[in-house]
């Protein structure tokens, strides 16, 4: 639990505002505190919230020393709080609404803040309702605790309806609304402890497939506010740092310095990958328009190889007897090489060819003559 959650916020009765400690002197405030003027009233206690009822008086004890162990802060006189104490979330909302009204007042184009400020059409009281020089109306909405989806773009989408620009900011550990991402709104978180405001971004979305087309590269780097299903990286931002103009929150000049930069880098890579891609295409392209055997390169698609030349086929020589394959050496003759052995006539292959063979003539060789060989008849 931070120590924020444990302070008390006061009511001046004199003003009607809600205040914090450090708007006035200790010696101011001990003035109008516990067994003297009393005006200054515990806020909750007179809200009635944590169940005491509304418009209970409790002065408050201004505490706190220099150079102390706890910074100054009210707290309530012995046995005068509510059974329990007031909840955290009481407490931080209180605190919240008086920090952002005070840091609203100290820029300099706001000329109007009020916290509990109704709409035009009494739809919705923001917890502090600001209005800049140009007329340009905001509301700073502290939540925290968690807010459902469909309840926060009730909220949202009456604020629009209104022409409001509403900011939220939420308590440290308080989990988002998953319609806010949806909406691109910016992500904040107020950090009263520290007084500084964590500011979400989106992490550098995944570089797959051919993202350097994508229309909007500046997810390519830490971009704001955060898409939805981002990782968060968060920026501690002192509040006094951060402004308000009629689109809603500014960011300090250095960061926005540094999300420019990540913005350009990622341009600049896409823009390599762009012309590396061109080049290989030309190089392509010249290297098909040389080789008149190749079948010229489209633009848009993949380069094409060459087809190698393929030789017509012949046919094959066959047997005029048997009609069998000749093997090349015996194409000339037109059949296969048949040889007169004891049983018959049989070919080269030792195989009796399928149709009857021709007899031998009468004429016989020459004794001691070895027997002659010759090609099937026709």
């Amino acid at each position: 639990m931070a120590a924020d959650d444990l302070l008390v916020i006061g009511l001046d009765l004199d003003t009607g505002r809600e205040v914090h400690i450090e708007d006035r002197s200790m010696g101011q405030w001990r003035t109008l505190g516990y067994r003297h003027r009393e005006s200054l009233v515990c806020a909750a206690c007179f809200h009635g919230l944590d169940g005491t009822a509304l418009g209970t008086r409790v002065p408050l004890i201004p505490r706190g020393r220099v150079g102390g162990a706890r910074r100054h802060h009210f707290a309530h006189p012995p046995h005068m709080a509510p059974p329990g104490g007031h909840h955290s979330e009481t407490l931080w909302h209180l605190e919240a609404k008086t920090r952002l009204e005070r840091w609203a007042r100290s820029l300099p184009d706001v000329v109007q803040v009020r916290q509990e400020q109704w709409t035009p059409d009494r739809e919705r009281r923001a917890d502090v309702h600001v209005r800049l020089g140009d007329g340009s109306p905001l509301a700073l909405e502290a939540q925290s605790s968690l807010i459902t989806d469909q309840l926060w773009q009730h909220r949202h989408r009456d604020y629009a309806a209104a022409g409001i620009r509403d900011i939220w900011f939420m308590r440290p550990g308080t989990a988002l609304p998953r319609v806010l991402l949806a909406e691109q709104t910016p992500v904040c978180f107020l950090d009263l402890a520290d007084r500084a405001v964590r500011v979400g971004w989106g992490q550098p979305h995944p570089r797959s497939g051919r993202w350097w087309e994508s229309e909007d590269l500046a997810v390519y780097a830490l971009h704001h506010p955060p898409c939805p299903g981002d990782d968060l990286h968060q920026e501690t931002v002192p509040l006094a740092e951060l402004g308000l103009n009629s689109e809603g929150l500014i960011l300090p000049e250095r960061l926005m310095s540094r999300l420019a930069d990540g913005r350009r880098r990622a341009r600049r890579e896409a823009d390599d990958r762009r012309t590396a891609e061109e080049a290989q295409r030309r190089r392509l392209a010249e290297q098909a328009a040389s080789r008149p055997d190749t079948v010229p390169l489209s633009r848009s698609g993949p380069a094409l190889r060459p087809r190698p030349a393929v030789a017509p086929r012949t046919a094959r020589p066959r047997c005029a007897v048997c009609g069998g394959r000749l093997a090349d050496v015996l194409a000339p003759y037109g059949a296969h090489v048949s040889i007169r052995t004891g049983d018959g006539w049989v070919d080269c292959l030792d195989r009796p060819c399928t149709l009857q063979r021709p007899q031998p003539s009468p004429a016989t060789p020459a004794p001691g003559a070895p027997a002659a060989s010759w090609p099937h008849a026709a």
